[in-house]
């Protein structure tokens, strides 16, 4: 199965699936896909992360795919340019290493089965003929084009004549084809050395920045240890700093200690505690949350159930917290998620981004993506540990999340978008599958809440759905509430989640109403009757068709009850 938030990204990992790909090929060219078709959310000018379950030992890696701050960007450096408290969010400066595509041949290196130009074929396909833009991209892309593209050089690139292209509109790429064909035949090299890097290190410096091409040379993806959790007895696992997962966890383990499964599941008294919880979390994550290379955070400590104690000791049961120590920006739409999971059991749930959605919107001349501005989360405070520094990894807002059962096998791999709502999703999300039992579409579905920090403190944003009494009684409580609407629920984050069942292997997929999404199963797996492959892409491909499965023929098997083992090939 894979799902995601983009219909024509979900048939390219099904075409790796269908040709025996692992879940690592099938992840790669879903990601390489979402590169093409949702570019104000994630190209190859951004970063990645991922965690990978390798289903024949039951072992959960991370990969890190962020880049790096300039060699030659010092904070004396800035000073000297007169920045003393921040960069503008959009300024060359921002922009770190571009760290996705060293992470997809990573993957592919260490689990993938299929050959590089086998797995990015669908993206340049797509990037060369062209892709019809789906309604809510369209939406983003307008915005991208206003607030970006037509102020930063090379932003024109990305547009139809000086505009954003209209929903169903053929939108082609031949310079990101161009781009992703070296890549596919020259892997890491094709695009951190030689021409590509040349070419970004060029839109870096006329921009006004100094990152250099030996920057991008020496730019290598990690393999990490993941964190973990435990949560109503599932091990939830994250990626470590300096990625905000460990603020998952952190709320998570604040949570263990409340009886939520008993209150209302949209009710004000479940919502307090997990926002009380999540504000606690944050105040930590604030602080430590940065690359541990430069300032490691004390994890076992943090994640230990005596500092969940004294953290939940805090939490008031009818009464909101005010203003807490240290504070985070608003969440945006800036974001692509996507997970895979194999026909062996393996399970790849990665994650993608540009950051403020076109990033800087500064596009490296003739190949088709823009420059990400993931510095701008670089404290300009030397004290501080995520303070900016040669060669430093900054705070990462992107996380991708896995969960596993104590026997050791795969529960879900799942993941929300959304800036600094990750970790807000990730619990939501948690509490709707171990707490309410709820299945994966049922889990996206549920109206949201998320905090955010303002200059008067936290507020607490409402998802229309959920109820007026819900909303009187948090205020009542000292909550600053307010309800949001129409296409800016994407502050609530999408997100994507596969459940695989534990005797049967079956999967269940979800994909958030929020966005453009699919979750679809491989044909290889499920074939109804005299239901072709081709047929099924056809099908899958089209989001305004219902996403149940094709009508079996007379002939077909029937479809064994839940709960039953569902043999292969039927």
């Amino acid at each position: 199965m894979v799902a995601t938030s983009q219909p024509l990204a979900v048939q390219a990992g099904l075409e790796m699936l269908s040709e025996g790909g692992s879940a690592a090929d099938a992840a790669v060219a879903t990601a390489a896909a979402l590169s093409v078709t949702e570019p104000t959310s994630n190209c190859l000018g951004g970063d990645a992360f991922a965690l990978y379950f390798n289903a024949a030992d039951g072992v959960v890696t991370a990969l890190n795919g962020s880049g790096r701050a300039p060699s030659r960007l010092t904070l004396e450096l800035l000073r000297a340019q007169g920045f003393k408290d921040s960069l503008p969010p959009f300024h060359a400066h921002t922009i770190t290493v571009p760290g996705a595509c060293s992470a997809w041949c990573e993957l592919l290196e260490r689990h993938g089965r299929l050959d590089r130009s086998v797995v990015l074929e669908p993206a340049i396909r797509l990037a060369e003929a062209g892709f019809p833009v789906a309604p809510i991209t369209a939406h983003f892309w307008e915005r991208g084009v206003e607030r970006q593209l037509l102020k930063s050089p090379g932003g024109l690139e990305l547009t139809i004549d000086g505009r954003a292209p209209h929903p169903g509109e053929i939108f082609r790429n031949p310079g990101l084809a161009r781009t992703l064909a070296a890549v596919a035949r020259s892997g890491r090299a094709g695009f951190y050395e030689g021409e590509i890097a040349e070419g970004i290190a060029a839109a870096v410096q006329n921009a006004g920045g100094v990152l250099s091409p030996s920057d991008l040379a020496d730019h290598r993806a990690t393999w990490d240890a993941p964190i973990s959790t435990l949560y109503r007895g599932i091990r939830v696992w994250e990626c470590p700093p300096n990625g905000q997962g460990l603020a998952a966890l952190l709320a998570l383990n604040i949570l263990g200690g409340f009886d939520l499964a008993h209150e209302a599941p949209l009710g004000p008294q479940r919502i307090h505690w997990m926002a009380e919880a999540l504000k606690l979390a944050f105040a930590d994550t604030a602080w430590f949350i940065a690359d541990p290379g430069f300032s490691p955070a004390p994890l076992e400590q943090l994640l230990s159930e005596e500092y969940a104690a004294q953290r939940r000791r805090q939490v008031r049961r009818s009464r909101a917290a005010g203003r807490v120590e240290r504070g985070l920006e608003r969440p945006g739409p800036d974001t692509v998620y996507l997970t895979v999971v194999d026909g062996e059991g393996n399970a790849c749930s990665f994650i993608q981004s540009n950051y403020m959605g076109f990033g800087t919107g500064i596009v490296p001349h003739g190949l088709g993506f823009s420059l990400q501005n993931r510095g701008h989360n670089f404290r300009l405070d030397p004290r501080h540990p995520n303070a900016l520094a040669p060669g430093k990894r900054p705070y990462h807002t992107i996380i991708p999340a896995m969960a596993t059962r104590p026997d050791g096998s795969l529960l879900a791999s799942f993941g929300v978008m959304g800036g600094f709502m990750q970790p807000q999703g990730h619990v939501q999300v948690l509490v709707g599958l171990l707490d309410d039992g709820l299945d994966p579409q049922a889990v996206l579905d549920r109206p949201r809440w998320c905090l955010m920090e303002s200059e008067k403190g936290w507020d607490l944003a409402l998802e229309k759905g959920i109820p007026g009494t819900t909303r009187t009684r948090l205020a009542g409580m000292g909550h600053r509430v307010h309800t949001i609407t129409g296409h800016e629920r994407a502050l609530f984050g999408r997100g994507q989640v596969i459940v695989r069942d534990s005797e049967s292997g079956v999967l269940w997929g979800g994909s958030d109403p929020r966005a453009d999404g699919l979750a679809a199963a491989s044909p290889s797996y499920f074939f109804f009757g005299e239901s072709s492959s081709s047929d099924f892409m056809r099908f899958a491909i089209n989001p305004h068709r219902s996403t149940a499965a094709p009508a079996p023929s007379p002939n077909a098997p029937s479809v064994p009850p839940p709960g039953t083992h569902w043999p292969r090939n039927t």
